[in-house]
């Protein structure tokens, strides 16, 4: 069971738990924890997190809540103009109806899970935008600590 640790800092290789709410410059919330009234629970340095998060969260102590706002290439990295692709229609189900701006989801030549963005329909394709939906994007996040596990020092 894990106990709640004192005044101590956060190192990488810990656990922690935390809450977070993530917006963007306009003050769109794109995701949050208490939303879903939910703790995560993470191990910091491990690459779970997107790099900037993972980073703020080293040396944060116990009830601390820190703002930060990371550019693209400390979040989801800039829009990469290569991972657009034109796909035929012919290649999604025959009832398939494209709406620009609508996720769409399938599976890789390595048979992993796969989404992409229709950014425009044509009248024999799609073009599909395999960018994460927040690539490029400026997030600000919002993080309270709520635990750091003992014994993984």
């Amino acid at each position: 069971m894990a106990k709640k640790t004192k005044n101590k800092k956060v190192k990488v290789g810990q656990t922690v738990e935390l809450h977070y709410v993530g917006t963007l410059d306009d003050g769109t919330e794109f995701d949050s924890s208490r939303t879903r009234e939910e703790t995560i629970s993470v191990e910091v340095g491990s690459g779970q997190l997107i790099t900037g998060f993972d980073s703020a969260l080293t040396g944060m102590k116990l009830g601390e809540v820190k703002n930060i706002k990371l550019s693209p290439e400390e979040a989801y990295g800039d829009v990469n103009p290569e991972a657009y692709e034109t796909v035929p229609l012919t290649s999604f189900p025959e009832n398939f109806e494209p709406v620009v701006g609508g996720m769409v989801h399938g599976v890789g030549p390595s048979g992993q899970p796969v989404v992409a963005k229709i950014d425009s329909v044509g009248d024999e394709s799609v073009n599909l935008n395999f960018n994460h939906p927040l690539a490029g994007q400026t997030l600000n996040y919002e993080i309270e600590l709520v635990n750091i596990q003992e014994g993984e020092e």
